[in-house]
């Protein structure tokens, strides 16, 4: 059986309240560890992307390329400064935060090229050492980069509603409970929460 299949079914056997969203959404997407040059730049990106609307921080970030001279790497964020990368748009903490993981990363502080051999306890201990990076950035890091299958992001606003959503829940579930929740999906959790953001998509679609 495809690998992504098997997880599909895994997701509805444990919680049955996912066959309709896992036969909606189909299987979800394969997952392995972005190559050593990508790490940087899109724990980059997910700094833009804290807090602020899509749309929103989409438009930042581009803005925030520029400021790096068209490619984002530990050399040019350093380079650009506090002063261009608030002019991009950015908060003041996310520019310190920007600059310190550049200079965590520039230091071996923060080991991008070892992340493929480490726990995800072990990264996120170490990235969340960064000023201004917490829990939901690393786990994003840790899903989309890293390609790591067992992440809970139980604070993400979508997850939660997401979750609220293909169980019928009347009011939105709390982070707690959620935490809670995703104990019996151990092991599937990073494409529990895929699912999660794919019922929000369609419940976007029909309003």
């Amino acid at each position: 059986m495809n690998p992504c299949a098997h997880i599909a079914a895994d997701i509805v056997a444990r919680d049955v309240a996912f066959a309709d969203i896992v036969a909606r959404a189909g299987l979800p997407p394969g997952r392995r560890a972005s190559p050593v040059s990508e790490r940087f730049p899109s724990l980059i990106r997910s700094i833009t992307y804290q807090l602020l609307a899509t749309a929103a921080a989409a438009t930042i970030h581009v803005r925030v390329v520029d400021a790096c001279g068209g490619q984002v790497s530990v050399e040019s964020v350093l380079a650009a400064g506090a002063d261009n990368l608030r002019a991009a748009g950015l908060s003041r903490t996310k520019a310190a935060a920007m600059l310190d993981l550049a200079a965590h990363a520039r230091d071996q502080r923060v080991q991008l090229g070892a992340h493929g051999r480490m726990s995800d306890a072990q990264i996120i201990e170490e990235v969340t050492a960064v000023h201004g990076i917490g829990p939901w950035t690393t786990q994003m890091y840790l899903m989309h980069t890293m390609g790591r299958r067992d992440v809970w992001p139980a604070g993400d606003f979508g997850v939660r509603s997401g979750w609220s959503i293909v169980h019928g829940l009347d009011e939105l579930i709390s982070e707690k409970q959620l935490r809670h929740s995703g104990d019996a999906l151990s092991g599937v959790r990073s494409d529990v929460a895929w699912y999660c953001w794919r019922a929000v998509h369609f419940e976007r679609l029909k309003r």
